[in-house]
């Protein structure tokens, strides 16, 4: 689920009533400070408001997330995104690394451990409250809490509502004393408790005999007592009814509710009962439902004020009184009674509020009225009409969810449909069920159309294009991308010209397929297809990841100006689409700021390098497709590689394997190669010789793209084990392995690589003693280099090669190329000698101390807080007092902020054990 999709009513803590009995026994337990605190209880007992006024009143010094929970948040992609989202509004920025795991595909033990890190170094407490968890409950997200609740960092306090025990290791806790619970007799109301609720509820004072006796017959509940409170309004002899109050739970809500509604007015009776179909309630939803009954009460909106104002187990879900909903227990007992007096028009009311959630552009509630009303068309043609935007909006959750919902009979006359679910499937990573579903389209197709419900012609003429790029997705999964590009082409084939989506995204999957097998040039012509038609389909989201991809393959070609134009283009375009008013940037805008700092990079254009990092810094991971973080810290390390300062380069590298979020696009650039080169370049070779033997990188290997990365880089060591050592064998085996690699390269077009490669073909040749050769392959680097200015690849050859440089700079006077790569050289050396890292931001105001420093560093690594608190042999109260000061003067607020901006300012060297 896309943040953008969440319900904002469900992060409110509920507004205590007016009147509440304080109850500060209660209030007691809930402050002990327990790992988790369980309020378990049945329907009614007042749990929710406990908490709520707990937290509202009694716990000034706390930051509250609050959730409130239901059946739909037993999707563990719902349930995990509001919980973190919960997480970082209480506490900015300790729930958007876990949010982007999320949204990247990653399970929610990654996303939890993301924001543990963070909240393990938070200066204050948190308590997360998770109201009625038993409604989101289930087999997909046990796991996930079990897990949260046994490493929840020391300053943050679960507190679960419930009517059931979770699925938790409960005793283990109550064990080791991590475990309060509040539990039915706790909450059960006490004869003062009683006697100060009627007082509040009637405006009348009871005597105790009474007071007991209706304490006994409810045995303290709260919901019954609120009941017979209403009950005892305005009777005559108040005594005498309590006195013949009686009966077990569910009697005594079936009898009050009768008294309760028998005394109420008939509209409102009827409001009551018909509304009670209904999660959540507004005024025109309820007008709509109930079908113009209200206009003699002022409307919907008006009767539901009335109702709250009456205290009648309405609870306000914002601060605006649009939005409210029933208390769980009443709406039940409304649901039970509206269904034994009037069942042949609860379909009705269904299918009422499934057209106001239609009307209001709400297809998800819309199909789900429409669903449990049991018109299975009618939601069907309503989830059909949602599937373009939905697609859109990247809510493949929402789709994966419906694949449950509509039976196979029905999709069996409704292609369209059937199509969109698979869709969702795919791009939730679920494949199990796909080939069967694709088998059961392909019969429903070969029907005749008069057996088939169509509302759109033109998206049954996409249905074949559709299904072989599905068959192309399948394939590439499963490591056939021969088999993907026959689909993917069969696909373009059957698609329409117009068909902007099915084109592009046959035409991306054939681009995947042939980037993997080394057909960079195929590759580039399917994925300028498919970027020409997202554009014209105004998926612009999809534009900038796929622009990044295009980068990337431009690069590799040798083609840095194309690469730049296409950066520069899809970030003008992410410009132009930024919703009017909208403070934040397009998503995506920073991964093609990332991808501009590596053009600059390969011109050697430091500065440009540094600045562009930190706007993509500034602009904020969410700004950023799910890579993001991981490209982000590995072009910085880059830059740190460029200052000489390799154990902050090695430090950002670490950071980049534990955010690396992978996609279908090929891993051609492993973080753990680029690590294997900065030790290489900071003269550490045994580790770099180590990272070849775990990853089985050797001279003989067979050549493939996939791996010409991490061939390419076993030569740099096998150059640099023969400068340290003098070892000509090494020399003669990165010589032999690099004109391999050229072959190859120059086999496929990769003129990038090509240009690598010469270069170091050069170093191999200068190693061996072979002059001419090696300023022959020098020459042909500097021709290719020159068009597009390719820099970096020279400079970082050193002063091996400087004198064969400054000799073709002699061939080829008046070559500002030239000139400019001999600067550039000398520069380096400088740079070498001195070891300053580059400062890409002003100097801190109040400059960090000694011991700080050291803090800092720590929150660049894995540990949590009571890790750090150990490693520096003091308190976690200390740590979180040296976090605080970083964050002041490094004016961040949370810990991925503090180390990116610690980065920045080149602060950082390598955590403990590095």
């Amino acid at each position: 689920m896309a943040p953008a999709s969440l319900l904002e009513t469900k992060f409110f803590l509920p507004r205590a009533r007016e009147g509440a009995v304080p109850r500060p026994r209660l209030d007691g337990l809930l402050a002990r400070g327990s790992r988790l605190t369980l309020v378990s209880a049945p329907a009614g007992f007042g749990k929710t408001t406990l908490v709520a006024s707990w937290l509202a009143g009694e716990a000034p010094g706390l930051k509250a997330a609050w959730v409130s929970l239901d059946a739909g948040d037993q999707d563990p992609q719902s349930f995990w995104t509001y919980v973190l989202t919960a997480l970082d509004r209480a506490a900015p920025g300790t729930g958007s690394a876990g949010l982007d795991a999320l949204a990247g595909g990653q399970s929610a033990e990654v996303a939890l451990t993301a924001a543990f890190n963070e909240l393990s170094v938070l200066p204050d407490d948190v308590v997360l409250a998770l109201d009625d968890y038993h409604l989101a409950e289930g087999p997909l997200v046990n796991p996930g809490m079990a897990f949260l609740v046994e490493r929840l960092p020391p300053q943050v306090r679960l507190v679960i509502t419930t009517r059931a025990d979770p699925a938790l290791p409960l005793a283990r806790m109550r064990a080791r004393g991590e475990l309060t619970e509040v539990r039915a007799a706790d909450l059960r109301f006490t004869d003062t408790e009683t006697s100060a609720f009627l007082l509040a509820e009637t405006g009348h004072t009871f005597e105790a005999e009474d007071v007991t006796t209706l304490g006994h017959r409810t045995e303290g509940w709260i919901a019954s007592l609120q009941l017979a409170a209403l009950s005892l309004q305005d009777r005559d002899d108040p005594s005498a009814f309590i006195a013949g109050f009686a009966g077990n739970d569910r009697y005594v809500v079936d009898y009050l509710v009768e008294e309760v509604l028998a005394t109420e007015p008939e509209p409102t009776r009827a409001f009551l009962l018909r509304t009670a179909v209904l999660d959540q309630l507004t005024g025109s939803l309820c007008d709509a439902v109930i079908g113009g009954e209200t206009e003699a009460a002022g409307g919907g909106r008006a009767m539901l004020e009335s109702l709250e104002r009456r205290n009648l187990f309405l609870v306000p879900l914002d601060d605006q009184r649009r939005w409210y909903r029933y208390h769980h227990l009443f709406a039940d007992v409304l649901r039970a009674r509206l269904l034994a007096e009037q069942p042949d028009i609860v379909a009705e009311l269904h299918r009422r509020a499934s057209a106001w959630y239609d009307e209001a552009g709400r297809p998800v509630e819309a199909v789900r009225h429409a669903l449990v009303a049991g018109d299975l068309d009618t939601a069907a043609d309503l989830a059909e009409k949602a599937l373009p935007a939905l697609r859109r909006e990247r809510q493949e959750g929402v789709l994966r969810a419906w694949t449950d919902d509509f039976p196979d009979e029905v999709l069996a006359h409704r292609p369209v449909l059937a199509v969109g679910l698979v869709g969702g499937l795919m791009a939730s990573n679920d494949f199990t069920d796909v080939e069967r579903r694709l088998g059961d389209l392909e019969r429903t197709l070969a029907r005749p159309e008069s057996e088939l419900v169509i509302h759109d012609q033109g998206e049954l003429a996409r249905l074949p294009a559709a299904v072989e790029t599905y068959r192309a997705g399948l394939a590439l999964v499963a490591g056939d991308p021969t088999g993907a590009i026959d689909h993917a082409e069969l696909a373009l084939q059957a698609a329409d010209e117009e068909d902007d989506l099915t084109r592009s995204a046959a035409a991306g999957l054939g681009g995947l397929a042939s980037w993997g097998m080394g057909d960079i040039e195929a590759a580039h012509r399917s994925y300028l297809t498919c970027v020409a038609g997202l554009t014209r389909a105004d998926h612009i989201a999809d534009v900038l990841g796929c622009s990044l991809a295009v980068a990337d393959m431009e690069l590799a070609l040798g083609r840095l100006r194309d690469a730049e134009s296409t950066l520069t283009g899809a970030l003008e375009l992410a410009g132009r689409h930024r919703p009017e008013g909208e403070p934040r940037v397009l998503r995506g805008t920073a991964d093609m700021l990332v991808g501009l700092s590596r053009v600059a990079w390969h011109r050697n254009e430091l500065e440009r390098v540094a600045d562009l990092l930190r706007q993509a810094d500034q602009v904020g991971e969410s700004a950023g497709l799910p890579q993001h973080p991981y490209r982000w810290r590995v072009a910085l390390a880059r830059l740190r590689v460029a200052d000489h300062d390799h154990a902050g380069a090695l430090a950002l590298l670490d950071e980049a394997e534990r955010v690396y979020v992978g996609d279908f696009s090929p891993q051609v650039h492993p973080v753990h190669a680029t690590r294997a080169r900065v030790l290489i370049a900071s003269g550490d070779l045994e580790p770099a010789a180590e990272w070849a033997r775990r990853h089985e990188v050797t001279p003989d290997d067979e050549l493939s793209y996939l791996r010409e990365y991490e061939h390419l880089t076993l030569a740099q060591l096998l150059l640099a084990q023969h400068h340290a050592t003098g070892d000509e064998s090494a020399a003669r085996a990165g010589s032999a392995l690099l004109d391999r690699l050229l072959a190859a390269a120059e086999a496929g077009g990769r003129l990038g690589t090509v240009i690598e490669v010469e270069v170091l073909r050069a170093r191999a040749r200068h190693a061996l003693g072979d002059a001419p050769a090696a300023l022959a392959a020098l020459e042909r680097a500097v021709d290719l280099a020159e068009p597009d200015g390719w820099t970096r690849y020279l400079v970082d050859a050193g002063p091996a090669l400087a004198p064969a440089l400054g000799e073709l700079a002699q061939r080829r006077p008046g070559s500002a190329f030239l000139d400019r790569l001999l600067a550039d050289l000398s520069a380096e050396a400088g740079a070498a000698d001195g070891h300053q890292p580059r400062d890409t931001t002003a100097a801190l105001p109040d400059p960090l101390s000694e011991r700080e420093l050291e803090v800092l560093r720590l929150l660049a690594s894995d540990l949590d807080g009571p890790a750090i608190a150990r490693h520096l042999v003091v308190s976690l109260n200390t740590v979180r007092t040296h976090t605080k000061h970083i964050y002041t003067k490094l004016d961040v607020s949370n810990r991925r902020a503090a180390v990116s901006r610690g980065h920045q300012l080149g602060l950082l060297g390598p955590g403990p054990g590095r």
